[in-house]
């Protein structure tokens, strides 16, 4: 039985694997020749198989070992990659996914069997793949010589499987070099002091020969020879072979899996740590102590560094979810019975980890929803003159502190007239509404609205597109759609980069202080006086010939006392709207730790938090999506009025 620290660690690897093996088979079904996937969809394979036999998952190693060598007809050029193989490694990549999470190895598997037998019949019929031509016939033997790390039984490593392994790829010979064994009152039994040596075909390549050592790489001493050149008469212009480099321990530069679990406290801890470092910083000023404010400096610089670190650390990029994007729509495709492809761009992108984490699903219901509604059949587009294809193109890149992460379909797009008529029919807008009202498209988002005729298994009932609207606000972003008739449709998420710690701006509005987020912080100007008495009915200010709308916080949030005389307005901007907020005073930049609102107080749409201040007050995050979106209705009803 597997302590749970070696359980964790078991399905780190195998998720990973699974989910790299998912990615090279559908990059096969549209690139059949590739032989870099090939090989990379069997070595997954095998590694796979491997460590269900290392972690005593035997039912997970037995079908892995039929699939494997179904497989290895592709790999030996006896068979053709086909989008029935494809397929069906699929469903075979899915099971082994199914007896992963049982957690246990399971005795009788019908499933299973019922897949390798499909997998039997594809293969015994198969077509073989074309071919390259001859290739000049291997010569010699690779001279591998190896150490594994002394404490591989400590860990519960067992070095016969890589024995087995490398006789498995083709060594001819093993021998075990006994000259490290010390003398016997000296032996440690947790100990290996065993070294060998192996002479593996020249056919085998490298690659082959490194994924042997897979799981020792950690303190290994791998030497690799390559096999001797040809005799003189048979030598090549190219020449002999470049020596290959030996495998050099590599405790140094070793990658280390961290549970989620752990960086999320980390973070949390970090956070006490700004919060601390604020409350000193506090108090050396007001101590005015020389040798306070020396050590409070020093504490801010390290508690900025370790934020910086802690929050780098914790970036993901988006191309870590997109894997599960392509099988979506490789799915849905045989679903709907349209053909489509899905171009992902921008992946190197990094969000924050919680970001990403609550990104995944938003995204998937609305590439669902693009599939379903957006594009249209292979006949329509026929008959439109579109390619037959479909394409969803799902891309990613920054925009200042913000990351814009944007859903496009090529299909017939939002159909308006509908969208209005569903809508005057549910009361949410008069019929006085246009067509071509900026706001009607955001009314998809709206609870239980759809424009869906019918009802299928993926959309139709309304049940959907609010959920996805509520997601995004919830990490604290905006949703926006656009679309053009016959064109199709672009939903834009502009999302922050963390969640955790942001640069704030400290505001004060009567007694009380808030933070506005820095990120979204244009500028900051004075109130012009004939609008200091809150009299003038014209709220908009002229800021270099542009027409910005203002909101007085003061009012909004009813603080109490007598304004400032000298007003200020933070020009803060959301998507591509721009408002003020009128504020008594400016404070200061501000390390904001984010802690959320409680139940209680989550139905304030102005704020979207809280964080604790150095004197130990607290002190509201400001909602700026929300305060625009009120200054930008608060202007449509002063042109309305005028």
């Amino acid at each position: 039985m597997m302590d749970e620290e070696t359980l964790t660690l078991f399905r780190a690897e195998a998720g990973a694997l699974v989910e790299s093996l998912e990615t090279s088979l559908l990059a096969l079904k549209d690139r059949p020749n590739d032989r870099e996937l090939i090989d990379s969809a069997f070595r997954d394979l095998h590694t796979l198989k491997g460590t269900g036999a290392m972690f005593g998952r035997a039912d997970v190693a037995s079908f892995l070992h039929d699939f494997e060598t179904a497989f290895d007809r592709v790999r030996d050029g006896s068979m053709a990659v086909t989008p029935e193989l494809v397929a069906l490694s699929l469903s075979a990549r899915d099971h082994v996914a199914d007896l992963l999470r049982a957690g246990e190895p399971v005795a009788q598997d019908p499933a299973g069997q019922e897949i390798l037998a499909r997998l039997a019949a594809l293969t015994d019929g198969a077509v073989p793949a074309p071919s390259a031509g001859p290739g000049p016939e291997p010569q010699g033997a690779w001279q591998v010589s190896f150490t594994l790390p002394p404490d591989t039984l400590a860990l519960g490593g067992r070095p016969e499987l890589v024995l087995e392994e490398l006789r498995r790829i083709g060594a001819r010979r093993i021998r075990a070099r006994v000259a490290g064994i010390p003398p016997l009152e000296e032996i440690d039994p947790e100990n290996l002091y065993l070294s060998w040596v192996a002479e593996i075909d020249a056919s085998v390549t490298e690659d082959e020969i490194r994924g042997a050592f897979l799981f020792h790489e950690d303190g290994l001493d791998l030497r690799i020879e390559p096999p001797a050149p040809p005799s003189d008469g048979e030598t090549s212009a190219a020449g002999p072979p470049e020596p290959k480099p030996a495998l050099a321990p590599q405790r140094g530069t070793s990658l280390m899996r961290v549970p989620a679990e752990r960086l999320d406290e980390m973070m949390d801890r970090v956070g006490e740590l700004v919060i601390a470092e604020a409350r000193l910083a506090d108090l050396a000023a007001r101590s005015r102590d020389p040798a306070l404010m020396s050590v409070a400096e020093d504490i801010q610089r390290l508690a900025t560094g370790m934020r910086d670190n802690t929050m780098s650390i914790r970036m993901t990029p988006i191309g870590a979810i997109t894997p599960r994007f392509r099988r979506l729509v490789h799915d849905v495709s045989a679903d709907l019975g349209k053909p489509l492809t899905l171009d992902l761009r921008g992946e190197e992108t990094e969000l924050d980890k919680t970001v990403i984490d609550r990104l995944t699903d938003p995204l998937m219901h609305l590439i669902r929803n693009a599939a379903d509604h957006g594009l249209e059949n292979t006949e329509t587009r026929r008959a439109l003159g579109k390619p037959e294809t479909g394409r969803i193109t799902l891309s990613a890149g920054y925009s200042g502190a913000e990351v814009l992460v944007t859903l496009s379909d090529d299909g017939g797009g939002i159909d308006r007239s509908r969208v209005r008529a569903r809508a005057i029919e549910r009361g949410l807008i008069p019929e006085s509404v246009p067509e071509n009202d900026e706001g009607l498209l955001k009314l998809i988002f709206e609870p239980g609205f759809s424009t869906a005729e019918t009802v299928t298994k993926l959309s139709g009932r309304g049940v959907g597109m609010d959920v996805v609207r509520r997601s995004i606000e919830e990490l604290r972003g905006t949703i926006d759609v656009a679309s053009e008739a016959g064109r199709g449709t672009t939903i834009t998420l502009r999302l922050p980069l963390t969640l955790a710690i942001i640069d704030g701006l400290l505001i004060e509005i009567g007694s009380e202080r808030f933070v506005v987020p820095l990120a979204a912080v244009d500028e900051i100007v004075e109130l012009p006086e004939r609008h200091r008495d809150g009299e003038s009915g014209n709220a908009f200010l002229d800021i270099r010939t542009s027409l910005v709308p203002f909101l007085r916080l003061r009012s909004l949030l009813r603080a109490t006392g007598d304004p400032d005389p000298h007003q200020k307005v933070v020009i803060v901007t959301s998507g591509d709207d721009r408002i003020g907020l009128v504020v008594d005073r400016i404070v200061g930049n501000h390390q904001t730790v984010i802690k959320q609102l409680s139940p209680l107080h989550s139905g304030l749409k102005s704020f979207s938090g809280a964080t604790l201040l150095g004197d130990g007050a607290v002190a509201l995050i400001l909602d700026v999506p929300n305060l625009v979106a009120r200054g930008r209705g608060l202007a449509e009803e002063t042109v309305e009025a005028a």
